[in-house]
């Protein structure tokens, strides 16, 4: 299967977004002033644990996404080459 350029292109900008907006968010989730993430006692919340996991699905989602928009991309510019 061959992707389209804009798809390709697409494809890894959203992979690259993942990485940005969830690295960012768990740097807040970890420095959370709110009470929400950490309990008085500084232990981590079931909110802080579902998330970190909901953070690292989709790190892992958007790495593969990521990953296919890299290939397609790469594919395109050999055929073109």
């Amino acid at each position: 299967m061959k992707l389209s350029r804009p798809v390709s292109w697409f494809l890894l900008a959203f992979g690259v977004w993942s990485w940005v907006i969830w690295v960012t968010f768990v740097k807040n989730l970890w420095q959370d002033a709110g009470g929400l993430a950490f309990d008085d006692a500084g232990d981590p919340t079931a909110y802080f644990w579902v998330h970190l996991l909901l953070a690292v699905t989709s790190l892992v989602l958007g790495t593969v996404v990521g990953v296919i928009g890299l290939r397609g991309v790469r594919a395109l510019r050999r055929d073109r080459g």
